[in-house]
């Protein structure tokens, strides 16, 4: 789809809450569409079964609105994931994406406008596997890479409203919680045989089916073997229970922000004296404008002075610089370099091919 075509064409109320109403809470249920059903009825009036819902999901997933439906995984909980960089020789750049994009674990490239002009990121259920890759990319590529894992988590979430003419990603959500959360690189879930079964099926989605979780369940059982059984109400248990403990961020459906008018994302770096890092990064993350907002390491071998990160979405280019400025003049009087994205190289969901001690 285009950027200056009419993705809500065709739209109607019911479709609106969907893509605004349902990017989490889900219901964990056999059946979750019928609740969303009876919910979806009650709010809008509409006459609605659950197979009605299912097709409307299935319609905005075919029409590029939504990128998929089910868990959001939480890589920094369930293992170790960490932005990293490459400077690509624009005369190999294509070369080094697929490279860099042919290990599945890599999960976002862009390139970014920039000296560091190649940015991704590695997941993977340990640090040692995730340092693994990182050293299979500089020796494929030759190109040296730029490692900069998340320490502080001052405000994540890609979860926002698109059917309105808001300029920025949150500019419509209240106030959210925003605090100073300390990421370890040495994470490892705590994962059971079915969990980790079930975290690797549901990765790249639910099924699109009424019955999303029996059919999950029946392939983790599959999956697991000798190694035990799943049932419905094992897998529906183990969701819940993975969703507390933070390995699974949310529940619903994703949204494809560029199709929806957020194409101008702006990742902007800066030099922060460390004894106001905590300060400046909650007060900054709580900015109804700043989608992400978190610390990373400094690496001054490198030439990468910069430990706070921050990202801007917004529908046009020019109002997202605004908001940088204001960044700096109000929020952030310090030195900082702004990199847009100018190309999308990977965008999928976290990856991993083992989530069990040794695995991937």
């Amino acid at each position: 789809m285009s950027l200056d075509a009419d993705w809500r064409a065709g739209l109607n109320a019911v479709d609106a809450r969907l893509i605004d109403e349902y990017q989490s809470g889900f219901p964990v249920t056999e059946r979750p569409f019928d609740a969303v059903a009876a919910d979806l009825a009650a709010e809008t009036g509409a006459d609605l079964t659950g197979a009605d819902v299912l097709d409307r999901v299935r319609d905005l997933r075919e029409r590029g609105v939504l990128r998929r439906f089910g868990a959001v995984l939480n890589p920094p909980v369930i293992g170790s994931s960490t932005l990293a960089a490459v400077r690509a020789p624009e005369d190999r750049f294509g070369d080094v994406a697929d490279a860099i994009n042919a290990h599945p674990q890599v999960n976002h490239n862009y390139r970014r406008d920039h000296e560091w002009n190649m940015w991704f990121v590695v997941t993977a259920a340990s640090r040692e596997k995730r340092d693994a890759i990182i050293d299979d990319i500089e020796t494929e590529t030759g190109c040296e890479v730029l490692v900069l894992p998340m320490l502080t988590d001052y405000y994540i979430d890609l979860e926002f409203p698109v059917v309105n003419g808001d300029r920025f990603a949150r500019e419509s959500l209240s106030e959210t919680a925003v605090s100073a959360t300390r990421i370890s690189e040495e994470a490892r879930g705590d994962l059971t045989p079915l969990e980790a079964a079930l975290l690797l099926e549901i990765q790249d989605g639910f099924p699109l089916s009424e019955t999303p979780y029996r059919d999950v369940a029946a392939a983790v059982d599959d999956a697991l073997g000798a190694d035990g059984t799943a049932t419905v109400a094992d897998v529906l248990a183990a969701v819940e229970r993975l969703r507390a403990d933070g390995c699974i961020k949310r529940i619903g459906c994703v949204v494809n922000h560029v199709v929806t008018g957020f194409q101008n994302n702006c990742m902007v770096v800066w030099d922060v004296p460390d004894d106001e890092l905590d300060a400046r990064g909650e007060a900054v993350g709580r900015l109804p404008y700043v989608t992400l907002c978190y610390h990373r390491p400094r690496r001054p071998d490198q030439d990468w002075p910069y430990n706070l990160f921050t990202m801007i979405h917004g529908r046009e280019a020019a109002a997202v610089d605004a908001k940088v400025d204001e960044l700096a003049a109000d929020h952030l009087p310090f030195d900082h370099e702004r990199l847009y994205s100018t190309e999308t190289l990977k965008q999928t969901g976290a990856r991993y091919e083992d989530l069990l001690p040794g695995g991937s």
